[in-house]
């Protein structure tokens, strides 16, 4: 659009005005009397071309009285053309079979027309033997019309070679019909998928393409949406904006929903809902729910709600499914039951999986379970492993891990994390390794700690870290360890903060230590208590320590208990080690006993 008003600024695109096109009219109009008036006196005179020249120029004009007659004339004196355009006529004034006696004269004489009209003749009285040859007879004479019409016919009879031959033909003469059924013949043999073809579907790919272009250059809107589809798939995204907006211009309804999601994607919602209006007015589903989620955004539930129904009366099934998930957030649980139970009775696997949901939650556990089954037996992946957590509830962790393995083998991280642990706790550390590199690159935080253990146990014990000594580089088990902290993972971020202590990195240590202790860890909490009392900052050491026993840490408890006996806050220390005592473990009760033991004393004497 922006190419086109250049040119009109520029004045360099021409544009006719009213007077200009008038004048045009007029003067073909004139031309044509003119003409009508030599072809009738060259008639009279007994010129045989002439009487066919205007019967053709009188039937096209509608005046079949008038045709009929000079075609007649011609046909008696041999004319091959007037014999077919008579049959035209004939036709077209419902006597058929005689039409068909006309095109058979002028097919036998050797016009490829009459040939084409007398095959589509046969073809329509169910004759297809007679139908394939006088359209065979056509095509092999070079006939657009007849070429395509022959392979329709081979193509309803299965004969895709034969189909493909001549639908090719057709297409090469510029029939866009041809052309656009040719890719779509091109583009279903080189597979469903453009993506990760192999190379010997990758021409059939290639030439589908051009032959959509070739059809969508001559104004075939339905090429230019699979053209337009084609280029977005492949990241050319203005072009195929270019394409959807010329398919969508000529009434094509799913280019203009295509071109509204293209406009969203690039940040223009209002364009992109004036496309999706006329999608849907045009009775495009998709487009209806995408306008209903575009007024859910903004809070317009009521104008949401009669999209989203728009979508369910245009037959898409979305439409129910939206409306289950709009009535679920405002809290509407019976209104959303209905819909989602609609939407899943239609075969909706995400809403067989949200129905599910929505009856577990409600306490109906054997209400959820077979929709869950539905919908996981359809190919949702989150059904599958939703059915992995029911079994794993019950106890049945063979049925669970099942279902795990199923959600996992299509890319569920969860699944895949739950596969994992099942591993490591059945010895298999090869196998679970594998699995939890599967979730942890699909970024599950506890799978890249879990992997991270299982390559830490594996490496030799590092060498002493010397100062002046040159760290070590990060082994891989460290990387995966501050993955997990860089998502927010407690644990992984201790050890990483260990790491880097051991190292003698205190400042990178301290960091991870602090971020763990402020997101509650209570083992972060005390080894940077460690970390800030071996640097000389005791009160500050004290403060985490005390946020560490709090929180149920014994060592932290006994630390804050020996801080008070050296103070001499003795009764202090001495609550902290009861403290230490109760929390254990067993070696840090024991040593928390015998220094309160010993602070009783102090106390007593």
């Amino acid at each position: 659009m922006g190419d086109m008003a250049n040119l009109f600024g520029t004045g360099r695109f021409a544009q006719p005005s009213g007077q200009e096109e008038s004048a045009d009219e007029a003067q073909e109009a004139a031309d044509e009397a003119a003409e009508e008036v030599r072809r009738r006196l060259a008639a009279d005179a007994g010129d045989v071309e002439a009487m066919s020249v205007l019967g053709a120029m009188l039937l096209r004009r509608g005046d079949f009285d008038g045709a009929e007659s000079h075609l007649r004339a011609a046909t008696a004196a041999g004319d091959r053309a007037a014999a077919n355009n008579l049959g035209v006529l004939l036709h077209q004034r419902g006597y058929a079979d005689d039409a068909a006696g006309w095109w058979r004269i002028a097919a036998v004489a050797g016009s490829a027309a009459a040939a084409h009209a007398l095959g589509r003749h046969f073809r329509e009285r169910g004759d297809e033997p007679a139908a394939e040859y006088w359209l065979c007879q056509s095509a092999e004479q070079g006939h657009v019309l007849g070429a395509y019409a022959l392979a329709d016919l081979l193509e309803h009879r299965g004969d895709g070679a034969g189909a493909e031959r001549w639908m090719r033909a057709a297409a090469e003469r510029g029939h866009r019909e041809a052309a656009y059924r040719l890719a779509r013949t091109l583009d279903r043999s080189a597979g469903p998928d453009r993506e990760g073809r192999d190379r010997a579907a990758a021409p059939a790919a290639d030439e589908a393409e051009q032959w959509y272009r070739q059809a969508a250059a001559r104004g075939h809107r339905r090429a230019a949406l699979h053209l337009g589809t084609i280029l977005e798939r492949r990241g050319e995204l203005k072009e195929a904006g270019r394409w959807y907006l010329t398919s969508a211009k000529d009434g094509e309804a799913r280019a203009a929903c295509a071109l509204g999601f293209l406009l969203r994607d690039a940040g223009d919602t209002e364009s992109a809902a004036v496309w999706w209006l006329r999608a849907a007015q045009d009775g495009d589903g998709n487009a209806a729910n995408a306008l209903g989620a575009l007024h859910a955004e903004r809070g317009e539930t009521q104008t949401a709600e009669r999209w989203y129904r728009a979508a369910m009366d245009a037959g898409d099934d979305n439409g129910a499914y939206n409306l289950g998930l709009l009535c679920a957030e405002q809290g509407r649980t019976a209104q959303a039951e209905q819909w989602y139970r609609r939407a899943a009775y239609a075969g909706h696997r995400e809403a067989s999986n949200a129905l599910a949901i929505l009856l577990l939650r409600g306490g109906d556990e054997t209400g959820a379970e077979p929709w869950f089954s539905k919908a996981a037996e359809a190919g949702s992946v989150d059904a599958a492993f939703n059915l992995g957590i029911l079994h794993a509830g019950r106890g049945e962790e063979r049925a669970a891990l099942r279902w795990y393995e199923g959600a996992a083998a299509a890319g569920h991280t969860e699944a895949a994390l739950q596969v994992g642990m099942a591993r490591l706790r059945d010895g298999d550390e090869r196998e679970a390794e594998r699995f939890l590199r599967c979730a942890a690159g699909g970024g599950s935080a506890e799978a890249a700690y879990r992997l991270a253990t299982v390559l830490d146990a594996r490496r030799p014990p590092a060498p002493a870290h010397e100062l002046g000594e040159t760290a070590q580089e990060k082994s891989e088990c460290e990387e995966w360890y501050e993955r997990a902290a860089s998502q927010g993972h407690r644990r992984a971020q201790v050890r990483v903060g260990m790491l880097a202590a051991a190292r003698g990195d205190v400042v990178e240590a301290a960091r991870w230590y602090r971020e763990a202790a402020e997101a509650g860890s209570r083992n972060g909490a005390f080894n940077l208590g460690l970390l800030l009392a071996r640097e000389g900052s005791e009160p500050e050491a004290v403060v985490w320590w005390r946020r560490a026993a709090d929180a149920g840490h014994g060592r932290a408890a006994l630390r804050l208990a020996l801080v008070c006996a050296r103070r001499g806050e003795l009764a202090e220390g001495q609550r902290w080690a009861d403290r230490a005592v109760s929390l254990g473990p067993a070696e840090v009760g024991e040593r928390a006993a015998r220094l309160r033991d010993a602070l009783r004393q102090e106390l007593s004497a």
